[in-house]
């Protein structure tokens, strides 16, 4: 081979390229595995028969990079490019979103330019033909058009040619190629369906297979396993086959072995299981796992220990001309390395687990699927968390597959890659091969993909790519170079924070890559800061010169706060931006953000130098002031700061400094003081900026009280006590520090209380709460509650609104549970005044004198009631006169009050009074009296006061709520009712209380009796007629405790003809009921007649009013035919007749009311029909003077209306039972079916001597087989005695004895009726005889019960139950049901059936068995 001039002028056309230099590669970063020993000569002879010896290369696991084209290093991906922001200006600053994701340039895409230029070269020089297949292992092959193979080594120099020209006319192209793991053979498959190996030590042909497959079709796979001696091939029939190598005495063979059938499913895709040196022990590998796609499913199969199919996996709906893909990955997944199978077919990645159980079978786990909106043509894993995606676009995806993210998008069309459709399509041998896979084929491009130790190769038509993943210093420094500097850190922070994807080169524990990663950022911040003083525009505006760094610095500062380095920050960073003015402003502004949420809370003594002179230079006090509040002081100057902050009244920064910096709290108290002191005393009004001070004085009190921090934040625990304390001996102190004599006592509480009163009492009151079993807080409350009454008590300085909310505040302390504090009796005295004249006029017209409006805090009437009433409850009263209490509480109105007082006396019926009286509460009287008159615990004599002054008052209850008015009657009032009936003079409220007390519900026993008293019914039913004669109806048919001779005088007094006419039909009056209703009817209808249509209005009221009578007449009707004859009834439904028609003549002039009589005759004749016989209608009809006389056309649509219901009544009926036939046709088919079906036995021998059913073949032996399966010979269950009944065999009842024992049941008819499981459905014997003389050995004869015993009726029921839907017969008798049952309905809403209801119905076709 050597020798071959081809050869020669290949390697010298290569040796005449020139290669590009390029760094050397790390081998940690690509994880390059140590070259193995060389094999030595006594390893080879002592070699069992396999394959010959490997040929190792120097290096054989990664391809050398000194000729691969770089120029595309600084390529960047569609998902890294940056779009710009037009609109950067409007934003004031730049926000670092630490969410947001950045990938950069993941993948590192290089030209093999020595590999593509020597590809070419062959092709024009020596007519190697296209490149059609590449693969990769530690050597790169390439299969061309002309059948040969050019072996690249790891610096792109061509090392062998394998095949000839000759070769190539014969065999074809190279349509599949594959090298095994050591590197030491090539397989090489053709279009026409050979294959070859070649020694790649020697470039040796040590095998020509061509009977491995059937002939006629190409090679489209040709794999190698793990085992040297073992491979896989593919062919364009869709058939895969095993090739196994031998080595006997010297001879190669191989022996193939169809593993898939191309007849059951075409494989256009197999993947062998490679596993790595790493896992090269792991138990799967055992197995030699082999994955096959094809066109409508994925099989897992193991090649070892035998041939076993683990798993199929169906594909889901995709197009038919997506091309499945396979490819295998050793993953950790929970503390596990186990391989996973990403296939897909389409836009879905589906990814399966398969790991090896203990017990030695493969199990496989579904994972979570990666969908896409792409048609995948190439699937590569990359690492072991990456898989890069080439879709039909020819656009490149990395995807990483834990968070199913796409990494970056590269456009693979410059590649121009190599598809593999003709192979697919066996054009070599002719095409024969189906049109699914040819459709498949159009997009096959499985052989100009190769994938090897973290590197993806991909075939062009000229030209060879690579793709591997960057290192991560790679990454960052492809986006400094684009100068996208925001990206790169935010690119290196998440490689600081483990958050990136796709890592490459940072290795050790993870604070040695932090730290790696530190050193690159802070490189990072100094390039950036540079590059923004650098590129800072000299001239131009100064907002646009700010915005430049309002984007940079931000970042900076955010980026040194993450790592921890506000050195680097205040120092390095800060003393480069300072030479510039804008960029000092800018960076000095920036702090604020960040000190007000708390992430810089120290900054060096220059740097907080600087912002306080910016700040003030600015005046940007407000900012100031929250940034010191936020700031820890201990290192500033804070003699300077509280000076500041005085002079620019900064007052909650000084508190603050004062509070932080010195544990004092007292002085800025002092100090404020001194300022809203003086005007208050000579009472000038306040100006805004001491209205703020004032304001502030009093929360800083609050929270000092409170233990809270001013303005934000907690006082230490062990200040909590102390600062409370100075605190309350600063207020109480009797003078201030420099007073003067005119100074009055307490001049701190005095102060406070004038500027607001309202607010530091709540003050007060919010600290108080907290006084619990605190001795010194105790002492200082009722110290304070001392000075204020002496402060405010008879002082004209305080005006009484000022002075009722002190008192307001007092009665709700004294109003606690725990109240501690003592007031004299005076003072309790002029509080309880207060709160029972809470709208004292003098104190309006006070306020109105001093200009003040009524104060928000002041308590209004139900306020101040409640105070009171909380005093009471607590017994805050005990030393006060009841009576003047009681008289104050009157005239104020508190009822609550006086309820309180009265209960205490037992004076109840005054109660009644006070919720009489009460607009909020009188709804409450009746649980009241109810409540005291139902419960235990009061006197007889207490009882009936409180009845008498229900009574007294029953007007007003009524008047109330007349319900439960009445329920109080009921229950308590019930031998008085006629005296309260006598007291409700008023008819209207006389009515409504009756309706309540006489309403039909369920009643207690007193009210069930009163129920029967027959006067109280008559007199509702005639206050009824007066003032609710719509409901009398109702009523009369709901209550039947009233005398019909005196409620039908009633009604007959008022004319209300329907309500006398029911009464009638109660009586049996049945004709004089009938006269009134069709007199009624008579009126209404001459009403409607004389109307004629003129008012549409009106009349539409007079339609619905004639309808309405109609009905009733027709229900009476119906309701009486039932009893009566045919004479009878013609009496009561002919005169109904007559009166519609003779209706129709009067009408003149109104179209639409003679149609609506027409409706209406034809609705009675409908009704009628039912108990009327045809001719008698006709008949009555013709004999009606004027239809007797007139033509037959006027009574034309009469007669066509009664046949048309004559017809579709006997359509329903012929309907009806043709349906019934049909389900009775159905169900006793059905239940044929199911008795005469046979039984299976489960096993072959009896389940009690567990021998065979036939032991003797010369004398007849009869078996029982049940519906459970069990089988039993019949001497054998007779032993047992499981039978009953008769003794014949044919009769008798039988039950599984083993069913019938696994239940632990006894045998016997009560315990077989509980288990219909063990009964035969069909009693079937099987006798097993002695044949006759011409009969067949062993023949069975079967008798079968031709009755259904108890087994077989359950299981009817069991199917009929199936269906549980109600059956057309029950359906139809529900109907009947309904219809006699509720005529009275049907028939007021029926319509005229021609018109309304047109039911076609057709009887199911016939089907002939």
């Amino acid at each position: 081979m050597s020798d071959s001039p081809d050869v020669r002028s290949l390697v010298s056309a290569s040796s005449q390229l020139s290669l590009m230099e390029v760094d050397t590669i790390d081998d940690k970063e690509f994880d390059i595995p140590q070259v193995d020993t060389p094999p030595t000569l006594e390893s080879i002879l002592n070699k069992l028969e396999d394959e010959e010896e490997p040929f190792l290369l120097e290096d054989t696991c990664i391809l050398n990079t000194d000729n691969i084209d770089a120029h595309s290093c600084d390529t960047s991906s569609l998902a890294s490019s940056d779009s710009g922001d037009p609109a950067h200006l409007k934003r004031k600053r730049r926000t670092m979103d630490l969410n947001t994701t950045v990938h950069g340039s993941v993948l590192r895409h290089n030209l093999l330019k020595g590999i593509s230029a020597q590809i070419v070269s062959a092709a024009d020089k020596v007519d190697a033909g296209l490149p059609t297949a590449i693969t990769m292992s530690g050597v790169i092959a390439v299969g061309t058009s002309h059948g040969l193979a050019l072996v690249f080594d790891t610096n792109q120099a061509l090392r062998l040619c394998l095949g000839t020209k000759m070769t190539g006319a014969e065999f074809g192209a190279v349509s599949a190629i594959s090298i095994n793991q050591d590197c030491s053979r090539l397989l090489c498959g053709f279009a026409k369906g050979q294959i070859t190996m070649w020694d790649l030590a020697t470039g040796k042909l040590l095998r020509t297979i061509t009977d491995a497959h059937p002939p006629g079709t190409a090679i489209l796979h040709v794999k190698f396993t793990d085992d040297p001696t073992l491979a896989v091939c593919n062919d364009s029939g869709g058939s895969v086959f095993e090739l196994a190598f031998r080595r006997v005495m010297g001879m190669r063979s191989c022996e193939s072995r169809c593993l898939f059938s191309g007849s059951k499913g075409e494989v256009c895709c197999i993947e062998p299981l490679h596993a790595l040196p790493d896992f090269k022990d792991h138990p799967i590998t055992l197995y030699s796992l082999l994955a096959m796609a094809s066109l409508t499913k994925i099989l897992v199969i193991g090649l070892k220990p035998s041939l076993k199919v683990w798993m199929t996996f169906p594909y889901s709906k995709s197009d038919p001309s997506s091309v499945p893909q396979l490819a295998w990955q050793f993953v950790p997944v929970q503390k596990m390395v186990n391989p996973i199978l990403a296939f897909c077919k389409g836009d879905t990645v589906h990814f399966l687990l398969v790991k090896r159980e203990e017990e030695g079978t493969i199990h496989v786990i579904k994972q979570r699927q990666l969908h896409l909106s792409c048609d995948i043509i190439s699937l590569s894993w990359i690492n072991s968390r990456t898989l890069v995606l080439v879709d039909s676009h020819e656009k490149l995806q990395v995807v990483d597959r834990p968070s199913q993210e796409i990494l970056e998008t590269l456009d693979l069309e410059q590649v121009q890659l190599v598809y593999n459709s003709r192979h697919f399509k066996s054009l070599a041998t002719g095409g024969n091969v189906s049109q699914a896979l040819a459709l498949v084929g159009e997009k096959a491009c499985y052989q100009s993909v190769s994938s090897y130790s973290g590197q993806i190769v991909y075939l062009g038509t000229k030209w060879a790519h690579i793709m591997t993943l960057r290192n991560w210093r790679e990454r960052i420094d492809c986006m400094l170079k684009q100068e996208h500097f925001v990206e790169a850190l935010a690119l290196a922070w998440s490689f600081h924070e483990g958050t990136a994807k796709a890592v490459v080169g940072l290795y050790g524990d993870p604070h040695k890559r932090k730290v790696v990663v530190v050193d690159k950022m802070v490189e990072i911040l100094f390039q950036y800061t540079e590059h923004a003083l650098k590129k800072c525009p000299e001239q131009g505006k100064i907002q646009v010169m700010e915005q430049h760094f309002y984007d940079v610095v931000p970042v900076l500062v955010d980026y040194c706060l993450l790592l921890q380095k506000a050195d680097l920050l205040f120092n390095q960073l800060y003393d480069r931006l300072v030479e510039n003015a804008v960029a000092n402003a800018v960076f000095l502004e920036s702090l604020e953000s960040y000190i007000v949420t708390d992430r810089l809370c120290h900054l060096t003594a220059p740097i907080m130098r600087d912002l306080l002179a910016h700040y003030h230079e600015n005046g940007m006090m407000d900012s100031l002031e929250r940034c010191i509040v936020h700031l820890d002081v201990t290192n500033l100057d804070i003699q300077q700061v509280i000076q500041v902050c005085w002079d620019n009244h900064l007052y909650d920064a000084m508190i603050y400094v004062f509070n932080s910096g010195m544990n004092d709290y007292i002085t800025p108290m002092e100090k404020l003081f001194h300022v809203i002191g003086p005007p208050l005393r000579e009472g000038r009004s306040l100006t805004n900026e001491e209205v703020v001070m004032g304001n502030k004085l009093l929360v800083y009190i609050s929270c000092c009280l409170a233990g809270r921090a001013y303005p934000l934040g907690d006082i230490p625990e062990d200040l909590v006590v102390q600062v409370k304390n100075q605190v309350f001996e600063f207020l109480i102190h009797l003078h201030s520090a420099n007073s003067s004599e005119e100074e009055e006592v307490f001049p701190f509480i005095r102060t406070v209380l004038h500027f607001d009163t309202r607010e530091f009492l709540n003050v007060l009151a919010m600290t108080f709460e907290d006084f619990k079993n605190d001795k010194q807080a105790l002492e200082y409350q009722q110290r304070i509650v001392d000075i204020l009454l002496q402060v405010m008590v008879d002082n004209p300085d305080f005006t009484p609104s000022q002075v009722g909310g002190l008192f307001t505040f007092l009665a709700r302390q004294l109003a606690k549970q725990d109240n501690t504090l003592f007031v004299n009796r005076k003072l309790f005295d002029q509080v309880l005044e207060f709160l029972c004249c809470p709208d004292d006029d003098s104190r309006q017209t006070e306020r109105q004198q001093v200009g003040f409006p009524s104060p928000e805090w002041e308590l209004s009437c139900p306020q101040c009631m409640r105070v009171l009433l909380e005093l009471l409850q607590v017994g805050g009263v005990v030393k006060l006169n009841e009576e003047r209490l009681l008289s104050l509480a009157e005239k104020a109105k508190f009822y609550q009050i006086c309820e309180f007082l009265y209960e205490k006396k037992n004076m109840h019926d005054k109660i009644i009074d006070c919720y009489l009286q009460d607009p909020l509460r009188k709804v409450e009287i009746f649980s009241y009296i109810h409540n005291l008159l139902s419960m235990p615990g009061y006197s007889p004599e207490e009882k009936q006061a409180v009845k008498n002054k229900a009574l007294q008052h029953i007007t007003e209850l009524v008047t109330i709520a007349p319900s439960k008015s009445a329920d109080l009657v009921m229950f308590h009032f019930t031998k008085e009712v006629q005296q309260l009936i006598a007291e409700l003079q008023d008819d209207q409220l006389l009515f409504r209380f009756l309706s309540c007390l006489l309403e039909p519900q369920e009643r207690h026993h007193s009210g069930a009796i009163l129920l029967q008293e027959h006067d109280l019914h008559e007199l509702l039913l005639d206050l009824m007629c007066r003032f609710s004669p719509e409901q009398l109806l109702n009523f009369l048919q709901a209550s039947h405790h009233y005398r019909l001779e005196e409620a039908i005088e009633i009604t007959q007094k008022y004319h209300l003809n329907e309500s006398t006419a029911y009464l009638l039909e109660r009586k049996g009056d049945i004709h004089g009921a009938f006269a009134l209703l069709l007199e009624t009817l008579r009126d209404n209808l001459c009403v409607l007649t004389a109307e004629g249509g003129t008012n549409e209005e009106k009349n539409c009221k007079t339609v619905t009013t004639v309808e309405s009578s109609l009905n009733d007449i027709i229900a009476l009707c119906y309701r009486s035919s039932q009893n009566l004859n045919q004479q009878q009834r013609e009496v009561l439904w002919f005169p109904i007749l007559e009166t519609m028609m003779a209706s129709e003549k009067q009408v003149k002039g109104s179209k639409h009311t003679s149609e609506l009589l027409k409706e209406l005759t034809m609705k009675i004749l409908n009704c009628m029909s039912g108990f009327i016989s045809l001719p008698a209608v006709i008949q009555r009809l013709l004999l009606d003077p004027v239809y007797g006389k007139g033509k037959l056309a006027e009574i034309q649509n009469l007669i066509l209306g009664m046949l048309d219901t004559f017809n579709y009544e006997q359509t329903l009926l012929e309907t009806t039972t043709t349906l019934l036939n049909h389900d009775l046709h159905w169900s006793l088919a059905h239940l044929r079916a199911a008795v005469t079906r046979g039984l299976h036995p489960r096993q072959d021998y009896c389940n009690i001597c567990l021998q065979q059913y036939r032991r003797r073949q010369t004398s007849p032996e009869e078996i029982i087989v049940f519906s459970c399966g069990h089988l039993y010979h019949f001497q054998c269950l007779q032993q047992k005695d499981y039978g009953w009944g008769c003794s014949l065999v044919q009769q008798q009842q039988w039950s599984c004895y083993k069913c019938s024992s696994s239940h632990g049941g006894r045998s016997g008819p009560a315990a077989e009726a509980k288990r219909g499981s063990s009964r035969s459905l069909a009693q079937t014997c099987v006798t097993s005889v002695q044949p006759d003389t011409g009969a067949e050995t062993g023949r069975k004869k079967v008798f079968v019960e031709g009755s259904l015993d108890l087994q077989q009726e359950q299981s009817w029921d069991q199917l009929r139950s199936l269906y549980r839907g109600p059956s057309r017969l029950s359906i139809l008798s529900e109907l009947s049901h309904s219809h006699s049952s509720g005529m009275k309905e049907l028939l007021l809403f029926s319509q005229p059936v021609a018109d309304n209801l047109k039911l076609k119905l057709s009887p199911p076709p016939l089907l002939e068995e």
